[in-house]
């Protein structure tokens, strides 16, 4: 076969050619625009707060209507869960607490956490029965394919627990980061004589395209301490949410200058030279790791390499010399 029969009919080489080299064109042309296309994501989140502030005012300033029942849903994951009655169960609080903290705090989070929490195992055991039994696509022993078919039901049932679990550590380590930044700014803003949640929504705003999940936490927390009738439940909820040991101290600074009266400034002040040595001490104890973590690659991927560059010419001159003997 040579190349000229797989050219179609009624095409020459020349006008392959000139074909492919315009579609080479044309995508490099659509990925350098897309490289060099500005995505505005501040604009999508201050969609969101904006929500959460108009849902956070209705239910603290709207009245509740009394005889007013719960709306009934038109999808099928509030359908299912209304039905089975997962909202109201044990297990809907710490889930609400750990949703908060991924920071997933629309309305419909819980209903998806608990409708894929219910349906994923039935999807994967569905999936795993068909592959391991159906088409039998997997040559394995009747115990590995029940282990196989078990394994996975196991993994659909823990699998929105880790997905929440994963968020929320990134959202931590995130807010973490911004921290001690967000500290100095709420010294500079507390020295120019604003209030406490004047100086959250101005920090808040002032971070909110270098540190989002930082800027969102302050944005809400500020937002409360305007119409929550106790300061202290507000930032309560903020220590809640981020689930932090410097949120904490935080916090528990803010409720001392709240009650005591002592400077706000110079409490913040302290709090972010913590939290930079905190941080800083994070990244010496990751530094440190380096050497035990590189080990077991060095001599897995290194060593094996190093030995036959430098002893595999000396044995194969002695192989050649012994079989010329």
């Amino acid at each position: 076969m040579t190349l000229e029969d797989l050219i179609p009919p009624g095409m020459t080489l020349e006008d392959l050619l000139v074909t492919m080299s315009g579609i080479s064109v044309l995508i490099s042309v659509v990925a350098v625009w897309f490289t060099l296309l500005h995505r505005d994501v501040s604009s999508k989140r201050a969609k969101m707060i904006a929500d959460q502030r108009r849902d956070l005012r209705s239910g603290i300033m709207m009245p509740k209507r009394r005889g007013s029942g719960k709306q009934p849903s038109v999808t099928l994951m509030h359908k299912t869960v209304d039905r089975l009655k997962l909202l109201r169960s044990a297990q809907a609080k710490k889930v609400g607490v750990k949703l908060m903290q991924a920071g997933w705090r629309n309305k419909d989070a819980m209903v998806k956490f608990f409708f894929c929490k219910l349906a994923l195992p039935f999807v994967f055991g569905g999936v795993a029965t068909f592959m391991l039994y159906g088409i039998e696509a997997y040559d394995m022993s009747a115990a590995g394919k029940a282990g196989a078919a078990l394994g996975a039901v196991i993994f659909g049932a823990y699998l929105p627990d880790i997905l929440v679990k994963n968020q929320a550590q990134k959202r931590q380590s995130a807010i973490r980061k911004a921290l001690p930044d967000a500290l100095d700014l709420m010294v500079i803003c507390s020295e120019a004589g604003l209030s406490l949640d004047a100086t959250l929504m101005r920090v808040a705003k002032e971070m909110d395209k270098t540190a989002p999940e930082l800027a969102d936490e302050f944005s809400l927390t500020g937002l409360e301490l305007g119409f929550l009738p106790d300061r202290r439940t507000a930032l309560q909820n903020l220590a809640v949410r981020t689930d932090l040991t410097v949120i904490r101290g935080m916090v528990g600074t803010l409720l001392q200058a709240e009650r005591y009266g002592t400077p706000l400034a110079h409490s913040l002040r302290v709090l972010s030279a913590e939290s930079r040595e905190e941080r800083a001490m994070k990244a010496e104890e990751k530094a440190a790791r380096l050497p035990a973590l590189l080990t077991v690659p060095m001599i897995i991927f290194i060593l094996p390499p190093l030995f036959i560059v430098l002893i595999g010419p000396a044995a194969l001159r002695t192989v050649d010399a012994l079989s010329n003997m």
